[in-house]
């Protein structure tokens, strides 16, 4: 899984014209899933953003996490966060799951990170046309990916 994490004072998702979700301060989380993705990659990364401590405290130091300052989150699909640019100028997304892979884990996904921040959290629709806003906070946006958690 690869997230690319975006703190914010607020976000909102419209799809297929539709506001599905919105959230006040915490963090937008675009979630990209492979094939060779499962329950321990949805489990580390679901706690890995519940306690990612980037939201400053009464010193402005970023040390605090999402739960601490009593965050929300909103998590949409990104499937083009597996794209691959190697050849050519056309992105290939053959790392990317297909829908019936994908579906089945981003749903996983979403219920784990409830249960870590203990609170619902907002959504897309997957596969959907989607407009996503907002407003980035710092900025701070960080890239995550649980194949390589050096980044």
């Amino acid at each position: 899984m690869r997230v690319v994490v975006q703190r914010v004072s607020k976000a909102s998702v419209i799809s297929d014209g539709s506001l599905t979700a919105n959230i006040g301060l915490g963090m937008l989380v675009l979630l990209g899933i492979e094939d060779s993705d499962g329950e321990e990659d949805i489990s580390w990364l679901s706690n890995k953003l519940a306690n990612l401590r980037i939201f400053g405290d009464e010193n402005g130091v970023m040390n605090l996490s999402v739960k601490d300052v009593k965050g929300e989150a909103l998590v949409v699909s990104q499937f083009t966060l597996h794209a691959s640019t190697k050849k050519g100028n056309r992105p290939s997304y053959i790392r990317a799951s297909k829908p019936e892979i994908a579906i089945p884990l981003y749903e996983a996904f979403v219920k784990q990170l409830e249960v870590d921040l203990g609170q619902q959290v907002g959504t897309g629709i997957f596969g959907a046309d989607m407009k996503v806003d907002l407003l980035n906070d710092g900025p701070v946006t960080l890239i995550i990916d649980t194949k390589n958690k050096e980044l």
